[in-house]
């Protein structure tokens, strides 16, 4: 059954959804599609006055609902019944994920709407499963560590996988006892708002999560800002991530998650499997088109090697069929803006101008929409914007390397170190490199997150603070009290 359809026929959400109605505001933000530029619709600004609507609503249902004081079991049947209507919504949310953002229909549809399904169902069950921790003092005493949760959390998603991201906050969030206040990014707002409804029609007491629109230096600032956030969780660009944690520091000192930026290698050793390092190198880079802060971008290959892995990775590249978001036959997706193509752009001029070599690609599609063609570079010098910057679309870089120590070396990055890729047969040296590679998350002989979501995820250096997904992000959204007792 195809998957396509037609974007004229969405009815798509308006307003911010606060105490689980839409508020509609003065619409001044143009919402686009990137797939041909047409405009979707004008969306609201949050401002400080809807946020702090927002964050008192979320306050008072979180006190009047008794939601962080129920049963456990009670909340793990509400977001029981959100997955299942995420499951039977997955037509609608797709289309409403897809029509604005870079996310093709089809993976729309069984990857990032079951991924969200499948997030609130891992969370939930932590619910009833952590508990306060009795701990050993004399017998003339009781000592315990009690678990709370925060209160309200103010979230922030970035635009690339937009109702994953929301899954990622929600979930942990919800079940710790938490109420919600969530930006989603205001290019792809829309299966957020959905999400939104359908948590009330779980049963979910209205107000308990929230959802305003707005930018980052209005509505964002103003969220994280708010006295009555107890914890803020960021999925987006490290630069941002930097703002934020000014910000939490300034107004209050709050607990923060980042999850940002990244510039990640992939390590091809000579004995790998050059077919399969091949075909995950490439997928990770025109998965999204490359829109994806794990994107492996950075390829090492050990020397005698590395023709043969460019050759297997360029005619990968060229069989890509671009297309719009809303066709199911698409496997190449758009550049999420005009504004981000050109930044793409701007990179590869540079880079070659220092000297690096395009072996395919470096050029926009001529087609209409905001797409960029797969692009391989060779022989960039290492300070090159294509080797520093994190670019954020199709562009792959490729260098060698005789040993060990110098794929070591060049793996290192002096920003981030959010994900690396690992691809050799031999055990003894795998074990050795995944103690040297300097990343939250190592891959080998893979190259992407599973839907283990008992993993977590989170960067070193600038790449991030703390972890998403994982009994980590569950705890993450508690705190803890220490508890003496003379008996």
């Amino acid at each position: 059954m195809s998957l396509s359809f037609d974007p004229d026929s969405l009815d798509l959400p308006r307003g911010h959804f606060i105490d689980g109605a839409y508020l509609q505001g003065p619409d001044v933000i143009e919402v686009f599609a990137p797939s041909d530029g047409r405009k979707l619709a004008s969306v609201p600004l949050a401002d400080a006055r809807i946020v702090d609507r927002a964050v008192a609503s979320a306050k008072t249902a979180l006190e009047r609902s008794g939601w962080a004081g129920c049963a456990p079991r009670d909340r793990v049947r509400v977001l029981h019944a959100l997955a299942d209507l995420i499951e039977a919504e997955a037509t609608t949310l797709a289309r409403l994920e897809s029509i604005s953002s870079s996310r093709p229909i089809g993976e729309a549809t069984t990857g990032d709407v079951m991924v969200a399904a499948e997030q609130i169902r891992f969370f939930a069950e932590f619910a009833d499963k952590e508990c306060d921790a009795l701990v050993p003092t004399s017998e003339a005493q009781m000592g315990f560590i009690a678990s709370e949760p925060y209160g309200v959390v103010g979230a922030i998603t970035a635009w690339n996988v937009p109702i994953a991201l929301a899954g990622w906050k929600l979930g942990p969030a919800l079940a710790a006892g938490n109420a919600v206040v969530l930006k989603p990014s205001e290019m792809t707002p829309f299966s957020t708002l959905y999400l939104a409804e359908l948590a009330v029609r779980a049963g979910l007491p209205a107000g308990l999560f929230n959802v305003v629109i707005g930018d980052g230096v209005t509505t964002g600032e103003a969220l994280v800002a708010h006295p009555d956030i107890g914890k803020v969780s960021f999925t987006g660009s490290t630069r941002a991530g930097v703002a934020v944690m000014e910000n939490a520091a300034r107004n209050g000192i709050k607990p923060v998650t980042l999850e940002l930026g990244g510039k990640s290698p992939q390590v091809v050793f000579a004995d790998a499997d050059i077919e399969l390092a091949a075909k995950c190198i490439t997928r990770t880079i025109l998965s999204n088109a490359g829109q994806g802060c794990v994107a492996g971008s950075r390829v090492l290959a050990e020397a005698s090697v590395a023709q043969e892995l460019c050759d297997r990775i360029v005619t990968l590249m060229r069989a890509v069929r671009p297309g719009p978001t809303w066709d199911d036959s698409t496997t190449f997706p758009p550049i999420i803006s005009e504004g981000q193509l050109s930044r793409i752009s701007a990179i590869l001029d540079t880079s070659r101008e220092a000297g690096a070599q395009v072996v395919c690609g470096g050029a926009r599609f001529d087609r209409k929409g905001s797409f960029y063609q797969p692009t391989l570079v060779t022989d960039a010098p290492e300070e090159s914007p294509v080797m520093r910057e994190e670019v954020f679309g199709p562009v792959l870089s490729l260098q060698s390397f005789s040993s060990e120590d110098e794929a070591a070396t060049k793996a290192r990055h002096p920003t981030y170190g959010l994900s690396s890729g690992l691809f050799t047969r031999d055990l003894s040296r795998a074990l050795r490199m995944i103690r040297r590679l300097e990343a939250g998350t190592v891959w080998v002989n893979r190259y992407g997150r599973s839907r283990d979501h008992i993993l977590p995820t989170g960067g070193w250096k600038a790449s991030g603070l703390g972890k998403d997904l994982g009994r980590e992000a569950f705890l993450a959204n508690r705190r803890t009290k220490s508890v003496l007792i003379d008996l």
